[in-house]
């Protein structure tokens, strides 16, 4: 089986993914490369090899004969170049969020029908082992039908990951509770078999709108500023970007279209990285406790009623695994690869990860507009069926 030819948009945070997927030998290998940032192109030639093409040129990119696509780059350019690699029928892998807007995310999913072009976004928590282990929980009827999902996420790290370069500016991501909670807010969905279609929430900027020891980090390189082992307390954080416009707490009260109501937690200055989420059925609940390998255990709750009990009825330990994001970024990698050569069903889905954007977005223009509910746009039925059917026109 002769190798994918793999192109990469982008080397920035993410740039874990593309390492994943350089497999030389072994059903793909990276063979270009696009990037604005010329420093950038040394590192390429020396993780991938000195015969990686390297360029700053999109165009170049996909027309340099490569059969599938990783596009890696900040938020607010996924429209532009999720455009330019359907047009040209390659492969694309759109690192989440699909898109900063509803409207992006509608027009990329008909690009991707139009010019029959596989479509896949990199919702990695689909494959986390703490995920996977809640989800088949509840497929196995354990604590009967799903009725709540709540979700508490503690950004421990939200000061050096998402306030001190492009992360920090609505106008590159709407807001956070849109870029960061576009993960979560996917998970709610499959954990409860729906989407969001009613929507209303707080946040507020409480903490890093204090910090005024600003600088611009654009061009440099993330190793270089990120420091979250000597950056406490928040309020003594120093570098942030010079425009802090998004929300550093929020909430979200979610009503899904099949009638599970669901809460989001987002908080971007407390002491600890992880999620916590509590699903509650008819007959029981269940409930995670850290959310990486080896330090993760899911607990069930569905034999009796009690007062407190730590323990519950089941625990299912989450064994530790090699790779990012707890072994997930390995398995995402696994399934695009296979998608991008054979087509066919997938975990993840384009269209719940547009159903993701629009609530986030949704929640985000009720935060900032008094907690007005808002009611969340609907994909066209043409669209999910074809993206249900495994984008067959592919």
């Amino acid at each position: 089986m002769d190798d994918l030819r793999l192109g990469v948009a982008g080397l920035g945070l993410r740039a874990s993914v593309a390492l994943e997927a350089h497999r030389p030998g072994a059903g793909a290998r990276v063979t270009a490369i696009c990037d604005t940032d010329p420093a950038r192109h040394d590192w390429a030639r020396e993780k991938f090899g000195p015969g990686v093409a390297v360029t700053a040129d999109f165009g170049e990119l996909l027309a340099s004969g490569i059969d599938a696509v990783l596009i890696l780059t900040p938020d607010d350019t996924h429209r532009e170049l999720g455009e330019r690699a359907l047009a040209a029928g390659v492969a694309t892998f759109m690192e989440k969020p699909l898109a900063i807007t509803v409207e992006d995310t509608d027009a990329l999913l008909s690009l991707a029908r139009e010019h029959s072009t596989r479509l896949y976004v990199g919702h990695n928590m689909r494959h986390m082992p703490v995920v996977r282990a809640m989800r088949e929980i509840i497929l196995n009827g354990e604590i009967g039908e799903v009725q709540a999902v709540w979700c508490r996420h503690f950004v421990g790290h939200g000061g050096d990951f998402y306030y001190k370069d492009w992360h920090a500016d609505r106008r590159r991501t709407t807001g956070l509770l849109l870029q960061k909670g576009a993960h979560d807010i996917d998970v709610i969905h499959w954990l409860a078999g729906a989407s969001t279609r009613e929507v209303t929430a707080m946040g507020d900027l409480k903490v890093y709108g204090q910090v005024t020891d600003r600088q611009e980090v654009e061009g440099t390189k993330r190793e270089d500023w990120y420091r979250p082992a000597t950056n406490w307390p928040p309020l003594a954080q120093k570098g942030l970007h010079p425009t802090v416009d998004v929300e550093d707490i929020s909430m979200m009260l979610m009503r899904l279209d099949n009638g599970v109501q669901a809460s989001y937690q987002q908080c971007h200055f407390t002491p600890d990285y992880w999620r916590n989420y509590t699903v509650i059925g008819t007959e029981g609940r269940l409930e995670n406790f850290g959310d990486t390998g080896g330090d993760a255990v899911v607990r069930v709750w569905n034999k009796s009623r009690r007062n407190y009990d730590a323990a519950g009825d089941k625990s299912v330990e989450i064994p530790k695994a090699t790779g990012g994001h707890g072994g997930a970024d390995t398995k995402l990698v696994d399934e695009f690869l296979r998608f991008a050569r054979e087509g066919g069903a997938t975990d993840t889905s384009p269209v719940a990860a547009r159903d993701s954007v629009a609530a986030g977005v949704c929640a985000t223009l009720s935060l900032r507009d008094g907690s007005r509910p808002r009611t969340v746009p609907t994909v066209d039925a043409d669209l999910v069926e074809y993206f249900a059917k495994g984008q067959p026109g592919t």
